[in-house]
């Protein structure tokens, strides 16, 4: 009992510490916010980590956008075009935009970004595949052209989550594809200050004065992006119940994730409103490791499909039937890629302890790692060390920051050198509605593959037909068959479908609904 009142008093004190700041804290123009985890990866091309690109969508930008129509539409491009053939796009750069250094965006700087990009998000690897080349026109003029024609270059372009192909100055776009970039320099609606920023605690962020937004209204993370405060600070408050009470109290501004069983009492709380800024909602996921023992076996992996249960995973993360939906469709259930086809649709433990032995299951222990501070993760490790110690499987549930798990689930060695066997995450569902988009089904391997690493030909060459056919029946009828193979080589398990509003205070106005949460547009009264 001690030590817990000390700890939480010690949690309390941090708090206390980093809601004090400067003068300028009192200025109604600075918004607090409590964040999902604390930002130490500042780079949103390494990472597919959300709260790196949540910090991406605040310093820089893009060249198109997706609306609330799902539509792409121009962000930095003023206007492009498409040649008879299909093959060649030309882009033209709008007027006014210019990096926080003070430096214009130019045509090369968007090359090296794309190219940069190319290399590490999925839909960027399939664009790249299919690119013969880019090359700068003039200072504000650059070319795409394919190799064949390519149905998704706009979506890939403009496309709304992880990884975001956000424009940086060329010379930081050059920094290699598998490390963190030097310095934090957009032409964003925000500037990073870096000489406050403390890693896994606090960012604080400043109105870009020479940002030029378009005309447009904002729609999702499309149109005008401007920015109404003059600052922002993302403060890390592991404890949710302090950052609630800090909500509460009017201390800080806005949660990003506050856990579903805070909900009821901030909908009771005064001058606290819920935004469910995301009714597309968000899925999650269950990923094993293909290269360490014992998921380098196909009948072991598919074991644990057996094994698990969708309602378990969103009884513990989320509990409430209002905010969770079961759904075993690998593309979203509600949306045109939507199906059933190749899933486990209910446990079967006898089944799962039969591919167990026909695998050859050494009882060695299986390493799930399992992030403390992000609470919509954290139920998900001890549901399924559950139920993998119910079919007979050593399990060893490693805690640990998910800035740890983040870092540690890009290593590729043994399990007894630092790797893992399975980890857990969740996904906006706009980042899992179609095979290219889709992470969990890239099965490239340990070349160009996800974490994970899932290798599978015949869901590659499935993909290229995806991301070729233009008839959107076809296309539907190509998403099964991904499925379908996804699920038969296990490359992941969907835990199911839930949404996760905000709690902000009812001052804030202007918040934007979208995949992303985002900072432009947003007034303080």
């Amino acid at each position: 009992m001690r030590a817990g009142l000390t700890r939480r008093v010690a949690v309390a004190l941090g708090a206390a510490l980093v809601l004090s700041g400067p003068a300028a804290a009192q200025d109604k123009k600075v918004l607090k916010a409590v964040m999902h985890s604390g930002l130490r990866i500042t780079d949103p091309i390494i990472t597919t980590a959300y709260i790196a690109r949540n910090h991406g969508y605040m310093i820089y930008d893009t060249l198109f956008a997706t609306d609330e129509r799902f539509e792409i539409k121009p962000q930095m491009v003023k206007d492009f075009s498409v040649s008879d053939d299909k093959l060649t796009y030309t882009f033209t750069l709008r007027d006014g935009l210019k990096f926080h250094d003070g430096a214009p965006v130019t045509a090369e700087d968007c090359i090296a970004s794309l190219q940069r990009w190319g290399k590490r998000d999925g839909m960027g690897q399939k664009l790249m595949e299919y690119t013969a080349s880019l090359k700068a026109v003039d200072d504000k003029t650059f070319t795409l052209t394919l190799k064949q024609p390519y149905g998704l270059v706009l979506a890939s372009l403009g496309k709304p989550s992880s990884n975001v192909p956000f424009i940086m100055p060329k010379r930081i776009a050059e920094t290699p594809a598998d490390r963190n970039v030097p310095e934090e320099i957009g032409s964003g609606p925000f500037r990073f200050v870096k000489a406050e920023f403390q890693p896994g605690l606090k960012v604080v962020y400043e109105k870009n004065p020479d940002y030029v937004p378009r005309a447009e209204p904002p729609s999702w993370l499309a149109g005008g992006k401007l920015a109404k405060l003059d600052r922002v600070e993302w403060i890390n408050i592991p404890d949710y119940q302090t950052a609630v009470n800090a909500l509460i109290n009017g201390e800080i501004d806005y949660i990003e994730q506050p856990p579903h069983d805070f909900l009821d009492i901030l909908k009771g709380a005064k001058g606290v409103v819920i935004n469910n800024y995301n009714p597309l909602g968000f899925s999650g996921m269950v990923r094993m490791n293909w290269l360490n023992p014992p998921f380098d076996n196909p009948k072991i992996r598919q074991a644990v499909l057996h094994a698990v249960n969708q309602q378990d995973y969103l009884d513990a993360q989320i509990g409430n039937p209002d905010y969770m939906q079961p759904c075993l469709a690998m593309f979203v259930c509600g949306t045109p890629n939507a199906t059933d086809a190749g899933a486990p649709m209910k446990p079967d433990l006898a089944k799962a302890k039969q591919l167990l032995k026909e695998g050859g299951y050494d009882g060695r222990p299986v390493v799930i790692m399992q992030p403390t501070d992000l609470a919509i993760v954290a139920p998900l490790g001890p549901v399924t060390a559950q139920a993998l110690r119910a079919i007979g499987m050593k399990v060893d549930l490693q805690s640990m920051d998910w800035q740890t798990l983040v870092g540690r689930r890009a290593k590729q060695d043994p399990v007894d050198q630092g790797g893992w066997n399975i980890f857990h995450t969740t996904w906006v569902n706009a980042d899992m509605l179609n095979p290219i988009a889709n992470v969990g089904v890239n099965a490239k391997g340990k070349v160009g593959g996800w974490f994970g690493w899932a290798e599978d030909a015949e869901i590659e060459k499935l993909r290229d037909a995806y991301a070729r056919e233009t008839d959107p029946a076809k296309q539907k009828a190509i998403a099964a068959e991904v499925q379908t193979r996804a699920y038969a080589v296990a490359t992941y398990f969907p835990t199911g479908q839930y949404t996760s509003p905000l709690a902000v205070r009812s001052s804030l106005k202007g918040i934007l609904q979208g995949p992303a949460p985002v900072f432009w547009n947003i007034e303080k009264q």
